[in-house]
């Protein structure tokens, strides 16, 4: 018999709605029917609600160990179950140490251990000069790697060269695995500017910030890696894209059917460049938030699936280091708080450009569980996967305050925006974690790949 069955006139399957009944049996998706079978389980009938595949976020900044003051995997998974995310990538920046080897792995996962709501995967780091350790770092279970191409804002975790990126990338593509990139090559004329910046002249003035990352940094950097995937054929996701001038060079990567996956960030789809303020801090994230014509284009290839997902690179700080009080975008942490509201941000904007059900769960969950490799178990409502869901209401809206915001700081440009699609229920393994405001907490599991680097466990 089954643990549990959910009704809805609503349930997001691969390519359609459908209205039925999902069957969940340890754990698992038991079956998908159109009608409730006899029998003695429990039902939860949630109507017309939306029920989804829990959102998947593969880009998030937990800091944990050593700067907990950021965040923590407590408070981070906590919002994450709060905005229907049920299975997330930790990066390996903003801890200290940095995962950049296997004893600060084992730090990492230590940490984690008896905190996790949701369930938690890991990426290891590049960094000049740790290519023996990239092979120690498989061996525990990283789901892929993480590099920058410009300056962190992490001393502890330098930025990579071309040369560096050719000792790793052999390795990496030798187990199949994804490298991650953020993709900024900064120009020294540029580099001065800003630097004269931080100095105090015009670091209020977002427009400076903005002109002082400008697309071409990210469109080189991207020509660069595209390349160096064509060379090595290695699975390079590109993170978080804004610049609109690159769509091209990736569609034309994608053609000749490359290794090459691209997100781009709900803040890049929902705020302009034109409506950010002088001083408005809680903006800066890297790269900027761009104008509306380069984001709507941004649109278009998200629509058209040279970019592949959505996610949120949530990277919060304490509100000291945002410069909240001097409104210095030179000086202010480059990031966004945003993993409570993936879904909401995404849905509303959605909404605007004619997107459906269908879309989101495809850029949310289906398309997401590809890259940490998690394709065979999550992402989708179908008979063998995790009962990993979400119900949510697309009708519903809500207002962004401080008082139900899960994460550690209650920094977000996303106060006081008015949001569709309301999280009401959020399922780990086929039992209720949050429903209306009120958690089932520390249920979430640590996600290793296993040693033959196909599948994950638990």
């Amino acid at each position: 018999m089954f643990d549990v069955a959910i009704q809805s006139s609503r349930i997001i399957i691969p390519g359609k709605v459908i209205s039925g009944v999902v069957l969940i049996k340890d754990g698992k998706i038991a079956d998908v029917v159109n009608e409730l079978p006899e029998g003695d389980f429990p039902l939860t009938d949630i109507g017309s609600k939306v029920l989804m595949p829990g959102v998947i976020d593969p880009h998030v900044h937990i800091n944990e160990p050593g700067r907990t003051d950021w965040e923590g995997f407590d408070t981070a998974t906590k919002a994450a179950i709060a905005g229907g995310i049920t299975t997330l990538v930790d990066m390996p920046l903003n801890s200290s140490p940095v995962t950049t080897t296997a004893k600060a792995f084992d730090e990492k996962i230590n940490s984690a251990k008896g905190q996790l709501h949701t369930n938690c995967g890991f990426w290891g780091g590049i960094v000049p000069g740790n290519e023996k350790q990239i092979e120690p770092l498989i061996g525990k279970g990283v789901l892929g790697f993480k590099a920058f191409l410009t300056h962190s804002g992490i001393d502890e975790f330098p930025n990579v060269t071309e040369d560096d990126l050719r000792k790793a990338i052999p390795i990496i593509a030798k187990y199949g695995l994804p490298l991650l990139v953020h993709c900024e090559l900064s120009s020294p004329l540029l580099s001065l500017r800003a630097k004269r910046s931080k100095r105090g002249v015009g670091g209020e003035v977002y427009q400076n910030y903005l002109s002082s990352r400008p697309k071409s940094w990210e469109d080189n950097a991207i020509a660069l890696m595209i390349s160096l995937c064509e060379e090595f054929n290695c699975h390079v996701h590109i993170v978080h894209l804004s610049s609109a001038d690159s769509i091209e060079q990736i569609a034309k990567a994608k053609q000749k059917r490359l290794p090459l996956t691209v997100e781009t960030g709900q803040h890049y789809l929902y705020f302009n460049a034109e409506d950010i303020e002088d001083g408005q801090t809680q903006f800066k994230c890297a790269p900027p938030v761009r104008e509306k014509a380069n984001n709507e284009r941004l649109w278009q290839a998200l629509n058209a699936g040279i970019i592949d997902f959505v996610a949120t690179d949530h990277s919060p700080a304490p509100p000291e280091m945002k410069e909240l009080a001097s409104g210095d975008f030179m000086k202010a942490w480059g990031g966004i708080s945003s993993i409570q509201f993936a879904l909401s941000v995404l849905w509303t904007a959605a909404k605007k450009h004619g997107c459906g059900l269908n879309d989101v769960a495809n850029w949310l969950c289906e398309k997401p569980a590809v890259l940490p490799g998690l394709q065979k178990t999550k992402g989708k409502i179908q008979k063998g996967y995790d009962a990993d869901l979400v119900v949510w209401d697309p009708e519903k809206s809500f207002t962004v305050t401080e008082d139900i915001i899960h994460h550690k700081h209650k920094i977000t440009p996303y106060l006081g925006e008015k949001l569709y699609g309301v999280v009401e229920q959020t399922w780990l393994k086929g039992e209720k974690v949050f429903d209306s405001g009120e958690f089932n907490l520390n249920k979430g599991s640590i996600l290793i790949r296993d040693k033959e680097h196909k599948e994950h466990k638990a």
